[in-house]
């Protein structure tokens, strides 16, 4: 199995920043496309970012210019920093991977458990 962890969520003021992690263990082949999403509360989960295999990253308009995804692909992990940070940017953050476990075998999506990004006004 594969295992998500993020890690860098916190409390920041507006205008501040942050640089969120995810770390993903087990036995992985290959890596498809990662990406970051967050929920607030009260509202469904949308997407904030995400970058596939080739590098090409896509990001939500409301983020863009803002964030900027990145990944370290020898070490498996997933990267988001976030700078300007706004009130409205307050959620929990989760990672995506969409992953191999064998060669010729199908994708499979795993999710992080989340972390918290409070923006303070």
């Amino acid at each position: 199995q594969v295992q998500l962890v993020e890690s860098g969520g916190g409390l920041v003021q507006a205008g501040g920043s942050l640089r969120l992690s995810c770390l993903a263990s087990g036995s992985i082949f290959s890596i498809n496309s990662m990406g970051w999403y967050r929920q607030a509360p009260g509202k469904q989960r949308e997407l904030v970012a995400d970058i596939t295999n080739g590098g090409n990253t896509n990001y939500a308009d409301s983020v863009k210019g803002r964030f900027t995804i990145s990944r370290d692909t020898a070490k498996n992990t997933l990267y988001l920093q976030m700078n300007s940070l706004k009130s409205e940017d307050t959620a929990v953050y989760y990672c995506k991977f969409i992953v191999a476990l064998r060669g010729a075998g199908p994708f499979y999506q795993y999710w992080g458990q989340g972390t918290q990004v409070t923006v303070s006004s």
